[in-house]
């Protein structure tokens, strides 16, 4: 893992690697989020694989209590990564991911450079 800030003046984004432990309850997201402080980043980036799939079904509450706590402690959260098959699946998923991407503190993004023009946008 690691941080790195956008030559632009942009965020410190701290970006976890493929290969990790799970991100799948509110206290990974607080282990993030103080890797993240401890680095200074403003954004952390998380790939897809990293992410537990009860997270993508909403009536497990995982997306909620780990977009929560991001959102609590001023840290934005980044999906990386293609999730278009599970968005296929079901309209609130759809919709979870249409809200987040509309907001400041969750983004869902397909590919780094989708999340460099949106880094870039503010």
């Amino acid at each position: 893992m690691a941080a790195e800030q956008d030559v632009d003046g942009g965020p410190v984004v701290f970006e976890c690697s493929a290969e990790g432990p799970e991100v799948r309850g509110v206290s990974s997201a607080l282990d993030l989020i103080g890797e993240a402080w401890g680095t200074g980043a403003e954004v952390v980036v998380v790939p897809v694989e990293r992410v537990a799939d009860d997270f993508f079904s909403l009536r497990s509450g995982v997306a909620g209590d780990l977009t929560q706590k991001f959102a609590q402690y001023g840290v934005r959260l980044v999906v990386l990564g293609d999730i278009s098959d599970r968005v296929a699946r079901g309209t609130a998923l759809r919709d979870f991911v249409r809200e987040a991407n509309r907001g400041r503190h969750v983004w869902f993004a397909a590919t780094r450079e989708e999340l460099a023009a949106r880094l870039a946008a503010g």
